[in-house]
């Protein structure tokens, strides 16, 4: 009987409104498709930032991509507050800068499995101390790289007595390149590959009797093109890949068929005046396992000092 609760159980854990669902282990929170258009220029100065999203998934996927039975629907909104700071100081040839992103999510989570569940609160704040900036050319083209050092802590709201929560209780390192290219003085073409490691979280979900679980490592990447069609407004398509890299644990133990993919593509828009810009982009996931399959539209609005 234990062990056919432990695989029907989802737990959830969400900020950034990265909603990730997996059992009996879940991926914390990633940055699918939070950054895209332009992603990698920066310049010397201040960044304030403000990332508003919203996703719904009506049904969750098993390992082998196929739905998981019954009446199972996510839907959630998030904040995250971004600020940044990048330096004149020069090292490796790259500006230094650190940043921090607070999130603020809510969600209603409906399954077979539980009661349904609305929760929210403060998610888990994300620090970098090391940010590198280069502004160079290739090729004669505009090229821009930035290589980031990001920890999240493990700040968010948590209660071991529900599945549902802000925060994931554990610590990631989740360092990410990002670079964009403008082949064209319209065209822009910009990548973010991340990766993640997880530590154990020591105070799991106490329905499922355990001392630890530890979420794999993965890999995502975030892909965007856009084009200029008309003065400050780009028009574009955006896209994420999650391959999570190795199995999930529980109390040290590998949890065989655990690891987490999915594929996300939609259309997208840039507004820019001066130093503000204006994101709006739409995801529609597809090829699913372990997690939700749903769809996501997100409104990012920035400013330089």
């Amino acid at each position: 009987m234990k062990m056919r609760f432990l695989i029907r159980v989802f737990l959830v854990t969400l900020a950034f409104s990265r909603i990730v669902l997996a059992g009996p282990v879940s991926l914390p929170p990633m940055n699918l498709g939070g950054n895209n258009f332009t992603d990698a220029i920066a310049y010397p100065g201040w960044l304030l930032e403000e990332n508003v999203e919203y996703y719904q998934a009506n049904h969750f996927t098993g390992s082998s991509g196929d739905r998981v039975p019954g009446q199972n629907k996510l839907a959630t909104a998030s904040a995250v507050s971004h600020l940044a700071y990048i330096s004149e100081y020069r090292w490796l040839g790259a500006y230094l800068g650190v940043e921090a992103l607070l999130p603020i999510v809510d969600v209603d989570f409906d399954t077979s499995f539980l009661p349904p569940i609305h929760k929210g609160g403060l998610g888990d704040i994300a620090i970098s101390p090391l940010v590198m900036q280069w502004n160079r050319k290739l090729f004669g083209k505009p090229f821009f790289q930035r290589f980031v050092f990001l920890v999240n802590l493990p700040t968010g709201q948590y209660d071991s007595s529900s599945p549902v929560n802000p925060g994931s209780h554990l610590y990631s390192i989740n360092p990410y390149y990002a670079c964009t290219v403008f082949p064209t003085p319209k065209l822009e073409l910009s990548a973010r590959l991340n990766y993640l490691w997880n530590s154990e979280n020591g105070s799991p979900y106490e329905e499922l009797h355990a001392n630890s679980v530890q979420p794999g490592q993965a890999l995502y990447l975030n892909l965007a093109t856009s084009y200029e069609a008309f003065k400050n407004i780009r028009i574009g398509i955006n896209g994420y890949v999650l391959q999570q890299l190795t199995d999930d644990r529980l109390d040290g133990q590998k949890v065989p068929d655990s690891k987490e993919s999915v594929f996300g593509i939609g259309p997208g828009l840039v507004i820019q005046k001066d130093t503000f810009r204006a994101f709006l982009s739409c995801y529609f996931e597809t090829g699913a396992q372990n997690r939700p399959e749903g769809v996501k539209a997100a409104v990012r609005i920035s400013k330089v000092f």
